[in-house]
C-alpha cells in the first residue's frame, strides 16, 4: 500500500477533524499506521480549514504536514471557489467532493480527469439521517467505498467508539445510518 495522504478541505463546525480521527482509527484497527491533524485559521465557526491523514503500512517517519496528497476530501464545495483544491496533488489523484453536482461537472470545475472524482450529497444526507446539516460521517462511507483504505465495517465500529464517548444512542445510530448511505450512494467510476 505504501503511504496515502489525506487532505480534507472543510468549514470549522463540519466535523473534519473528527471524521480524520475516526479514519485514523479503522486504519489503526485494521493494522495500519496512521496520523491525523488539523491546521486551522482564524478559529471560528465557519472558517475554513484543513485536516490531514497519513495511512501506511510500514511506520510513519515524517511529522509534517501533508504537501501531496493522493485524496482530496472537499467536505464544503462552496470553497472550491476560492481555494485551489488540487494544490500539490499528482496527477493521479482521488477527489471526493460533497456536492450535488456530477463527478463530470467536478472535474470540468478543477480541471482533472472524471475518473478521479467522485461525489456524495452528504449534507442532504446527514440532514435526512441526523435532521442537521453535519457532513462528516457520510463523507466516511462514500471515502471507505472509493478508496478501499478502510473497511464500511471497522468505519461503522470506529465510529460508534468515538462518538460513543460525546452523544447520545440516537445520534449515534444516525450517523451509522448516514455512513452506510452515503457508501452506497456515492457518484463516480
Amino acid at each position: 500500500m505504501g503511504i496515502t495522504e489525506i487532505r480534507w478541505h472543510a468549514r470549522a463546525g463540519q466535523g473534519a477533524v473528527t471524521a480524520a480521527k475516526v479514519l485514523a482509527e479503522a486504519a489503526m484497527a485494521e493494522g495500519g499506521y496512521v496520523q491525523a491533524f488539523p491546521e486551522y485559521g482564524p478559529e471560528r465557526m465557519g472558517a475554513p480549514l484543513r485536516a490531514y491523514n497519513r495511512i501506511s503500512d510500514a511506520p510513519l517517519t515524517m511529522h509534517c504536514q501533508v504537501t501531496n496528497p493522493n485524496v482530496v476530501i472537499v467536505v464544503d464545495s462552496s470553497l472550491m471557489d476560492t481555494l485551489d483544491v488540487t494544490e500539490g496533488t499528482p496527477e493521479a489523484a482521488v477527489f471526493l467532493v460533497n456536492t450535488t453536482h456530477t463527478p463530470e461537472q467536478i472535474a470540468k470545475k478543477i480541471g482533472r480527469p472524471a475518473d478521479k472524482v467522485f461525489t456524495v450529497d452528504a449534507t442532504q444526507i446527514s440532514i435526512d439521517c441526523l435532521g442537521r446539516p453535519i457532513p462528516n460521517t457520510p463523507l466516511l462511507g462514500a471515502l471507505a467505498r472509493v478508496t478501499g483504505l478502510v473497511k464500511l465495517e471497522t468505519v461503522l465500529k470506529d465510529m460508534k467508539k468515538t462518538l460513543g464517548k460525546k452523544f447520545p444512542e440516537k445520534i449515534i445510530k444516525g450517523n451509522a445510518e448516514s455512513v452506510e448511505r452515503a457508501y452506497k450512494e456515492v457518484k463516480g467510476k
